[in-house]
């Protein structure tokens, strides 16, 4: 079957069947007694996961399993099991169809480690917030078990951890280059992206009787194959003239990559691959994928087609039980606490921000819930969440203010391969209204019973400055005293690294921010996040962003230094130093400076502090070896002063706790110190 086939399916609607009333299970179960409540004697399909069994949306695990049960599938759940054996492996035992692993809404290595590989010790996705209930690289490890457990069951991997590591990637952690986590784990399949249509697609046709190498149609799949015979091959080599080439040959074409065995030994190779694999990212005109990893090709399918709002609102409208698992008591589970007010209107991202691996797992294309269905769902809370005082805490997704924009014209938005729809500049092809956003906000505070509703996810302020009407209607009504905004940095050297706006938009923005505040009556503020450490910034770029903080009176509390997450554009500079941005070609790719030294790193991170006595002596040194003595003293315009506080300065960032992940896909959130979303 080919390709295409398995595209025009995709392009039918998502068929969400909601179980009879009565037949949908209180909570999947996590053990034989809940099976043997609901009739079961076994599980079709039993899903693995290194987070605590949330039933929610907000939890991938609680869609998959929704999802396989309205399609009629008798689904089971092992959350974070104990991976030292098998036998807990078995606890539902042997699944007719397949196991599904995942390693949870965050990889499991961001999850356990800060930006300086130093060991967290609280999970905001456990029980408690107790740290260390899942292994390193959980995915790979949950799936040895797995397959020790019932040898001859398929194994499908799929979330956070799966999806970004797809293909041979640069793992931060172990500082070297990775095989894909497909042959790492030893799986059967890969999901990769959001999963709603391949799971399905999966499911129903391995009941059907097909094996999981019959299943090489589906998009957003990744499995080990060899290429068609009736498939040209295409290098990545020189993207342009592969892509004339493409349109000079009839039939099917992949682009094959690199080799695993090249890019761990070639840089310049691993940052092509990257640039392809970005380039190919549009379900509208992306190609199938292939890349060596010893004898075997790994074949990586087209990203999966965006689901309508019927399908959102389908998948969203499934019978979540909307709280954690009974087995967990009274044990707080933070990142449910954080997120249990609050409500998902839409996903993807299409600012392209090279630190951010939101777009290589949820896509550029916006998708959209209807009002309807978020009305609903606000209801929902108010009815059925315990400890509801009328306060939504959040109406968003990964950007507060992307809802139902969208390209003018299909078939421009089909053709493009651009990273970005708003840098250098926003596309004029972009359509960025604000009127259906200001509606629904509209719409939702006169929910009975809602008192206030807050928004939580990061603006885009490139896009809010557009629409004054917008901004007025957000400082005035959802806004509690702070909002959080992302300019990241003030010089244009990283900022263009970053595919971020100039610090000028920010600034307007925030003039538009205060005049409505003033307007409504209300003392509210921006809370401005900056990274430490990102590709391509010189410590003079960094004290020139000291100098501006200290200029505009803001003393950062939290600060992020730059964690290379697997796939993220800018990791691909971290490794290589090479801007993959620009063409990759032999001997002719731009160079970028990587911030690597622990040193480095963290001078960057103090000069975010600048106003931390811990940091002034660091910083001292610093600015003379930088030749800017002169900016040392007690002057308002000088950055650190010549005396030190008595029993301060033993060391840089002491003061400063751990630092905050970089944005990392997992519903396209932003982290604190502790590691819990704040959604970006």
């Amino acid at each position: 079957m080919e390709l295409q086939d398995s595209a025009e399916r995709a392009l039918a609607p998502l068929a969400c069947k909601s179980p009879p009333a009565g037949k949908a299970a209180p909570f999947l179960p996590m053990s034989r007694a809940e099976m043997a409540a609901l009739g079961w004697e076994a599980c079709d399909i039993v899903l693995v996961t290194g987070d605590a069994y949330v039933d929610h949306p907000s939890f991938g695990m609680a869609i998959i399993g929704r999802l396989l049960e309205s399609q009629g599938f008798r689904v089971g759940i092992i959350a974070q099991p104990d991976w030292q054996s098998a036998e807990p492996f078995k606890a539902l035992g042997k699944p007719r169809l397949f196991f599904g692993v995942t390693g949870g809404n965050l990889d499991s290595m961001v999850n356990r480690y800060t930006a300086d590989r130093r060991l967290r010790h609280d999970d905001a996705y456990t029980a408690g917030g107790e740290g260390g209930r899942r292994p390193d690289r959980c995915t790979i490890v949950y799936t040895q078990r797995c397959r020790e457990a019932f040898k001859d069951v398929p194994i499908v991997l799929g979330g956070i951890e799966a999806s970004l590591r797809r293909i041979a990637h640069y793992d931060y952690w172990s500082d070297k280059v990775r095989r894909s986590i497909l042959a790492d784990a030893k799986a059967d399949l890969l999901i990769y992206g959001n999963a709603e249509r391949a799971v399905v697609e999966v499911a129903n046709r391995m009941a059907a009787g097909e094996t999981p190498r019959e299943l090489d149609s589906i998009r957003g799949v990744a499995l080990f194959r060899r290429v068609p015979e009736n498939y040209t091959e295409l290098p990545a080599d020189d993207l342009d003239s592969a892509d004339e080439a493409a349109s000079r040959r009839p039939g099917e074409t992949v682009i094959r990559l690199p080799a695993y065995d090249e890019v761990v030994g070639d840089k310049e190779a691993y940052a092509r691959a990257s640039r392809v694999l970005h380039r190919e990212a549009n379900p509208g005109n992306a190609r199938p994928l292939v890349q060596r990893h010893g004898d075997r090709d790994l074949w990586l399918n087209p990203p999966p087609i965006p689901l309508s709002s019927d399908e959102m609102d389908a998948v969203y409208d499934l019978p979540y039980a909307r709280a954690p698992h009974p087995s967990y008591g009274d044990a707080k589970i933070p990142a449910w606490d954080m997120i249990k007010f609050s409500v998902t209107i839409m996903r993807g991202c299409f600012g392209g921000c090279t630190f951010c691996s939101i777009t290589e797992h949820e896509g550029r294309v916006i998708q959209n819930r209807s009002e309807g269905s978020i009305l609903r769902e606000i209801e929902r809370i108010r009815d059925k969440t315990p400890g509801f005082t009328g306060v939504i805490s959040d109406v968003g997704g990964p950007t507060a203010n992307m809802y139902r924009m969208a390209c003018k014209d299909p078939k421009i938005e089909a053709a493009c391969r651009l990273p970005s729809c708003v840098f250098p500049d926003i596309c004029p092809n972009l359509n960025t209204s604000h009127d259906d956003l200001i509606r629904l906000y509209r719409k939702v505070r006169e929910v009975k019973g809602v008192k206030k509703v807050m928004v939580a996810s990061g603006v885009r302020y490139d896009l809010a400055v557009r629409s004054p009407e917008y901004v007025e209607e957000l400082v005035t009504h959802h806004v509690g005293g702070r909002l959080k905004i992302a300019p990241e940095h003030t010089e244009r050297g990283p900022l263009d690294l970053m595919m971020k706006p100039g610090i000028g938009t920010y600034d307007r923005f925030k003039e538009m921010f205060e005049a409505a505040a003033k307007k409504a009556g209300k003392k509210y503020y921006l809370i401005p996040y900056f990274i430490a450490a990102h590709p391509g910034t010189t410590d003079e770029d960094m004290m020139n962003l000291a100098l501006w903080l200290k200029k505009n009176d803001y003393r950062a509390d939290q600060v992020q230094t730059f964690l290379p997450s697997p796939m993220a554009t800018a990791t691909a500079m971290y490794h290589t130093e090479l801007n993959p941005l620009r063409g990759v070609r032999r001997g002719g790719s731009e160079q970028v400076d990587a911030i690597k030294g622990l040193r480095q790193r963290r001078l960057h991170k103090a000069f975010l502090r600048y106003h931390d006595p811990e940091n002034w002596p660091v910083l001292r040194e610093a600015l003379r070896k930088m030749g800017r003595a002169d900016l040392i003293g007690p002057r308002p315009d000088q950055l650190v002063p010549f005396s030190q506080p008595p029993g301060t300065g033993s060391g840089a960032g002491k003061a400063g706790g751990q630092q905050r992940p970089v944005r990392h896909a997992g519903g396209g959130q932003r982290f604190t110190t502790k590691g819990v979303p704040l959604r970006k």
